[in-house]
């Protein structure tokens, strides 16, 4: 029998085709679902969108089609706490949140990886599409997947050294055209599955009703108004809006206005014009740095600021081992705090962090 590794699946064709084609590579494979807290429905605590029971049955299905042993792990309280907690406080703070970064570094690679260690197992793998290399010297590098249309590691650039040397990500070679061919020629039933959704713990999708229900009265209308301290109008809350929105402000103007800040300590929606909108430069806390330790100079650097986003050249200035300084070569409309900052030098993922909201002063 080859190496054990833990699989986490998910019920979706990508965890599919990697617990398969790790089968078949002969390894002692071993799938885990894990259970996450979702939003209550009439009393009732409903199933989290990545783990509903079609979904665990999905996965069931595969486990006993390819042979190998399957079972669940809650882990609905930390996901509570690290996950959906910080989701709603992060908004609070007048920043916007990825809440898939925060399930990446708490769950996924906190509670499911050290689960998987604690069975014995040498790998924890995932349906990721990223590729790891190693470095002559030993160190590991994260590496973009094939795929740039899939290519996910923008939120996996938490990894440490320590997980890279045990995780294994067998779709990072390739295309999801491809996974989902030869999903259908192995005959797995998830072959055609749709993708999941973000906000995999609100009931509806809807997160500005979710937010209303979860802040406990917190968010209040207030004030928009522009830099030199002009009231145009009131908003309905600082989660409801985002850096670079123009639609839904319900403002008469002479020209286009954009939200250029959110100011919790005003309850203030600050708004101006596309020429008042952006910057070319950011902060980054919370930075993890892949090789274990921080450059020791400035950086050349692409820049991603959204998962979706386009990258953007930069210099990259390390303070400190856990901040970072930015200096994009041209002004960017839409680095919105809260959300991860990944750097990039080629395909090699280097770390990343959160995007600082910057003082605003008025």
């Amino acid at each position: 029998m080859g190496k054990k590794v833990v699989v986490a699946m998910s019920g979706g064709v990508d965890s599919s085709l990697a617990a398969a084609l790790l089968v078949e590579q002969g390894y002692e494979v071993i799938g885990v679902m894990l259970r996450l807290w979702a939003e209550p429905s009439c009393g009732i605590t409903s199933a989290n969108a990545c783990c509903t029971p079609e979904a665990e049955a999905d996965a069931r299905a595969v486990a006993a089609m390819l042979g190998i042993p399957f079972h669940t792990l809650d882990a609905a309280e930390p996901f509570k706490a690290h996950v959906v907690d910080y989701f709603i406080d992060t908004y609070l703070w007048g920043m916007t949140p990825n809440p898939c970064l925060r399930c990446n570094r708490h769950i996924r690679l906190g509670v499911l990886y050290r689960h998987a260690r604690a069975l014995g197992a040498d790998y924890l793998a995932t349906g990721h599409y990223v590729r790891i290399r190693q470095h002559p010297d030993g160190t590991y590098q994260l590496l973009r997947g094939v795929d740039p249309r899939k290519d996910q590691s923008y939120v996996l650039y938490m990894v440490t050294q320590e997980h890279l040397a045990h995780l294994l990500f067998p779709l990072g070679e390739w295309t999801k055209d491809r996974v989902r061919a030869m999903a259908r020629e192995r005959g797995l039933p998830t072959a055609s599955r749709a993708e999941s959704q973000d906000l995999c713990f609100v009931r509806d999708g809807d997160y500005r009703r979710f937010l209303k229900e979860w802040t406990n009265g917190a968010i209040r209308p207030g004030p928009i108004m522009r830099r030199d301290g002009t009231v145009l109008g009131t908003h309905q809350g600082l989660p409801f809006y985002t850096i670079g929105q123009r639609k839904g402000l319900g403002l008469s103007f002479s020209e286009p206005l954009y939200v250029i800040d959110l100011d919790p300590e005003r309850n203030a929606v600050i708004v101006g014009t596309r020429e008042e909108l952006g910057r070319d430069r950011a902060w980054v806390d919370e930075v993890h740095w892949i090789a274990g330790t921080p450059p020791t100079r400035p950086l050349r650097v692409h820049v991603k600021i959204r998962y979706r986003a386009r990258e953007a050249p930069a210099t990259l200035i390390p303070v400190g081992p856990t901040r970072a300084y930015i200096r994009f070569d041209e002004r960017l409309r839409d680095i919105t705090p809260g959300q991860g900052a990944v750097f990039y030098r080629g395909d090699v993922c280097l770390g990343g962090g959160i995007l600082a909201r910057e003082e605003f002063v008025l």
